[in-house]
């Protein structure tokens, strides 16, 4: 609903602001499509409108389908920083200063 309610708006605004432009075909379109864009967004209905479709079709569903996901992957992570920090490291190679003997293998 609240998506209609919006293109509703959006509609009646674009053919409002249509109606007021005096058309000429030497107009310059694009000039005019940036004027109507800058109209629309000044309004403000498309950010008010965008809230409202948030509220209705993402806010029902954060608490039992998003959220669950969210702490999961959050458990999941710091689980396995917890099994990296109680792994011990390697102890470090000794160093050889001198390299290994090259084999005797006769081919």
């Amino acid at each position: 609903p609240a998506y209609q309610n919006l293109r509703q708006k959006v509609d009646n605004f674009v053919s409002t602001h249509l109606d007021k432009q005096e058309w000429n075909p030497t107009m310059n379109k694009n000039q005019l499509r940036n004027g109507l864009r800058q109209s629309v967004i000044q309004s403000g209905m498309l950010e008010a409108g965008v809230d409202r479709i948030i509220s209705q079709v993402v806010d029902p569903k954060l608490n039992h389908i998003f959220r669950p996901q969210i702490e999961r992957a959050i458990h999941e992570f710091l689980a396995a920083q917890k099994k990296e920090e109680s792994v011990p490291a390697p102890p470090p190679e000794p160093e050889n200063k001198d390299p290994p003997a090259p084999s005797q293998d006769a081919s």
